[in-house]
């Protein structure tokens, strides 16, 4: 046997421990893309909640948890091991699911709120299968191996809202528990996958899988660049308005209950819900392994996030447009729009703050970026529902605005700096 302390080698063991890790990443995220679309809407029927504050609030928790416990399962995956952390995470996942099942049942709020809590607590695990990949691959290698989580994510985001449209019998009609207990099972099959097939993969020299949010050393590298804070800026209005989209979506498409007809200008089934959602998750895919991959490196990082910005206003506009004139064509077409916009702002933002970092500092302004992401989907889910509550338009007017502020910070980070090799030259 190999010295603990030996570097990993590029092997078929290491491979294929990273397709397990792969699989069980993609199932479990299969549930989650699952149950998103169908969330607000059954809080909706659930609760009245004429501002939206609870319902925002519930779609912000999942979020919350993970930005709180994801430092943690790293730090206790560093202790006893990678494998153990991921099956309880997938076992985590198993139980709140099935819970969510049950609260759509008995139409408990406060168990729709436990579950997404509880779930968002078990998805934080993500970092250490990050862990687990960086433990399992060369440097050569390690591109393509966290490519493979990135890649996991896309794949659930598409295909669980087909499981979740396949979970409601008819496509039409009441989907019942249907969806949190088809996502339960998933996970389920995902545990028993890592039990049987996946290996420990720490090491005596493994990279510490403890993701630290906001630390002050980080933040001052982060802010002592001041191009770089304009790109975290800009990358919190992203991700920002993106989640505000995101999370009110379900209900523009299908309606709310507790609101005048009018409000309801496209009433789709709850199957017609997660058919969008999965139509989403397809075009981002698509944008990013079809589009942006070629273009990277010949275009510039802050001409792919400009344009980013532009298709992303350009698209609100559109949702504003066809939603008062109830077009469901033209509706298509603009998320369609959004989420090409949002595919090419996400990798040119955080290519483009690695370039203008010191490569001894970058790690921890990157950790800096991703708790500003996590921030950002916080803020932006809690906030969606009640403008959405508040006025129809609401959300869609307001990210275009602020998407407008994005556009202009871009810019101006663009032309007030140069990447870090550059500037030392």
């Amino acid at each position: 046997m190999s010295s603990a302390a030996a570097p990993p080698k590029a092997n078929p063991e290491n491979r294929a421990a990273r397709g397990i890790v792969f699989l069980t990443v993609f199932i479990d995220l299969l549930g989650f893309g699952m149950v998103l679309p169908l969330l607000p809407i059954y809080a909706d029927q659930f609760v009245v909640d004429e501002s939206g504050l609870e319902i925002g609030l519930l779609m912000a928790s999942f979020s919350a948890m993970q930005f709180l416990f994801a430092p943690l399962w790293g730090r206790l995956s560093d202790r006893i091991g990678r494998r153990p952390v991921l099956m309880i995470g997938l076992a985590g996942s198993v139980v709140f699911y099935t819970l969510f099942g049950i609260a759509t049942t008995m139409q408990s709020m406060t168990l729709l709120f436990i579950s997404r809590i509880g779930a968002g607590i078990a998805g934080a695990t993500i970092s250490t299968a990050q862990a687990y990949i960086a433990d399992t691959t060369t440097l050569e290698e390690r591109p393509k191996g966290m490519a493979l989580i990135g890649m996991a994510f896309g794949l659930g985001f598409t295909f669980g809202p087909l499981f979740g449209f396949l979970a409601v019998p008819s496509g039409t009609g009441d989907p019942g528990p249907w969806p949190g207990y088809a996502a339960a099972g998933l996970s389920s099959l995902a545990l028993l996958l890592a039990w049987l097939k996946l290996p420990e993969s720490i090491r005596s020299d493994s990279p510490s899988a403890a993701k630290h949010n906001f630390n002050l050393k980080g933040l001052r590298d982060a802010l002592s660049v001041p191009s770089v804070g304009l790109l975290l800026i800009s990358l919190f209005v992203v991700v920002f308005s993106f989640a505000n989209f995101e999370t009110t979506l379900s209900m523009l498409l299908k309606g709310t209950k507790h609101t005048a007809e009018q409000e309801h200008p496209f009433a789709f089934s709850f199957g017609g819900v997660c058919l969008t959602y999965a139509y989403i998750g397809f075009t981002l895919a698509l944008v990013q392994g079809g589009i942006v991959r070629r273009v990277a490196g010949k275009v510039s990082e802050g001409v792919l996030a400009s344009i980013g910005c532009v298709l992303m206003i350009v698209g609100m506009l559109l949702i504003l447009k066809a939603t008062q004139d109830q077009g469901v064509e033209l509706l298509m077409g603009a998320l369609a729009i959004v989420v090409a916009g949002f595919g090419f702002m996400m990798p040119s933002l955080n290519s483009f703050i690695s370039r203008r970092s010191d490569p001894e500092k970058q790690g921890g302004i990157l950790g800096i970026g991703q708790s500003v992401n996590s921030l950002a989907r916080i803020l932006g889910s809690a906030l969606g529902i009640p403008l959405l509550k508040l006025n129809i338009f609401a959300p869609f007017a307001f990210s275009a605005a602020i998407m407008g502020l994005g556009l202009l910070l871009v810019i101006l980070a663009s032309r007030s700096g140069k990447d870090f090799q550059t500037s030392e030259a």
